[in-house]
């Protein structure tokens, strides 16, 4: 490895460490600015933070390596996806900014949750905090499986007296990187990160496409339409009505998952929200595009010079080095890190947050100090990481495939919970309770019998989320209409 790409790579893991540094001095001492950044993000770092860490490795891994396999027709995920967050934005992000304020100040969706339905308060917390400290596991996981692989394709050998894997050793080092800011600077140091993370991303989702098809040796532009697989540039080509509802799918996803919808709760004010909205879904937009560029564009690039890629998921990283000067290969390979590490950091202040406030304080320290609090939330941060650790361990794992999961388990468990509960006044806690559990349940029992459809790849069955979301939303409506009473109005 060239030593221009190493300067590159430590200049960006020193920067994030020094962004944690600094958030730690400004909001750590209270739960609310651990876990929330007291409430005071700007429009543009709650964006771009909402979206850094919804776009994990698998926006520069997982998609690119879908069309590069497929072809243009796997474009339809990110289509669901742009089409789910611009609704989220519209119908979650004002009514939960506003919401979880106003119903005790919640810093957490569980908390929120229990505020809401105050009936079936520990249920619906203990049940929430189990659902979002497994799924999450599961998902940290595919990004540090994103880590592993780009260690594993870029930096071998680069620690020849280290007795463990280059799979490995990157899983590590991308952990401990992530720890060391995340447990040091909390929430405000993860959407700060993120922000930064979320620039390099998108300037490398622009980069890398236009490189590859007019650069200097690419000329991969003239050579789109001699790529060997049939209907390589149609949008139909194989597209059967199960493979589109599955791929466009995975847009109902966004109205549950936790580490996005957070965001939202700790913009400044709710008059801003529009603002971030349209910061958001502009970064959204240009990153969705580089992305497919990246996988259509490459499969042409490697094709016209008879290079094998045995991994699609590595696109982006072959192409990395093969193109680039190595002080710009180091930016890009911290462009694939910054849509690692964003997302893990952020996953795990959730799930960390989920475990102190909605386990810790519930049954063991009800009167724990603010310090306390911020104490074990850093120590449940460290565990949920080994969790994931473990998990990545198996070097044959693919990371589109993971996150489906994970997004799925999310998705279906809280995506009609919350948007019920912030629209629906006659919703109960009895109804809430009932389609978290329907929501996971059936997403885990479809999985569990191979019913699911394997990303990436059209040729499976039913992507998990759809029966998911459906049973979550038929329990809450059903069971809701059978304990419903007067019940208080939702704030206007």
């Amino acid at each position: 490895m060239q030593t221009g790409t190493l300067f590159s790579l430590a200049f960006y893991f020193i920067a994030m460490i020094a962004i944690g540094l600094w958030a730690w001095k400004r909001s750590t001492d209270t739960s609310e600015g651990y876990l929330l950044a007291g409430r005071n993000l700007p429009p543009a770092v709650a964006a771009l933070s909402a979206g850094a860490s919804d776009m994990s490795g698998w926006l520069l891994l997982g998609l690119p390596g879908a069309l590069y396999a497929a072809g243009l027709v796997e474009a339809w995920i990110g289509i669901g996806l742009f089409i789910g967050a611009f609704v989220n934005w519209f119908v979650v992000a004002p009514r939960l900014r506003k919401q979880t304020e106003e119903r005790g100040n919640a810093l957490t969706i569980p908390e929120f949750l229990a505020n809401r339905f105050p009936d079936k308060a520990v249920a619906l917390r203990v049940v929430s905090a189990l659902i979002i400290v497994v799924f999450f596991a599961v998902y940290t996981a595919a990004g540090l499986v994103g880590g592993g692989k780009l260690f594993e394709t870029s930096f071998a050998g680069i620690l020849p007296g280290v007795a463990m894997s280059d799979y490995m050793l990157g899983i590590w080092i991308t952990a401990l990187v992530v720890l060391a800011y995340t447990m040091i600077g909390g929430f405000l140091a993860v959407s700060l990160t993120d922000f930064v993370q979320g620039l390099i991303m998108v300037l490398a989702l622009v980069v890398m496409p236009l490189v590859v098809m007019f650069g200097s040796g690419g000329e991969a532009g003239g050579s789109l339409t001699e790529v060997d697989v049939p209907g390589f540039l149609s949008l139909t080509e194989g597209l059967t009505l199960l493979a589109f509802i599955s791929t466009i799918s995975w847009g109902l996803g966004y109205f549950g998952q936790p580490h996005i919808i957070v965001r939202f709760m700790a913009i400044d004010t709710v008059e801003k929200v529009k603002t971030a909205r349209n910061i958001g879904m502009s970064w959204m937009g240009v990153a969705l595009l580089g992305s497919i560029g990246i996988g259509i564009a490459g499969r042409a690039y490697v094709e016209r010079n008879g290079l094998v890629v045995e991994d699609p998921e590595t696109i982006f990283i072959v192409l990395a080095n093969l193109l680039f000067h190595p002080v710009i290969t180091g930016f890009l390979l911290a462009a694939l890190l910054a849509a690692i590490m964003s997302t893990i950091s952020s996953q795990l202040l959730v799930a960390s947050s989920s475990l102190t406030e909605d386990f810790y304080k519930l049954f063991f320290r009800k009167q724990a100090s603010e310090r306390e609090s911020v104490n074990v939330g850093r120590i449940c941060v460290a565990l949920v990481a080994l969790a994931a650790i473990a998990i990545a361990s198996d070097p044959e794992s693919q990371v589109l495939g993971l996150v489906s999961n994970a997004w799925a388990g999310f998705g279906a468990a809280f995506g009609p919970l919350i948007i019920l509960s912030l629209t629906w006044d006659r919703m109960t806690g009895a109804g809430a309770v009932a389609g978290l559990i329907a929501g996971a349940g059936t997403v885990a029992a479809w999985i569990a019998l191979g019913w699911n459809s394997q990303m990436p790849g059209l040729d499976g069955g039913l992507y998990e989320i759809v029966p998911g979301f459906i049973v979550s939303w038929l329990a809450i409506w059903l069971v809701s209409k059978a304990t419903a009473k007067a019940s208080e109005p939702l704030p206007a």
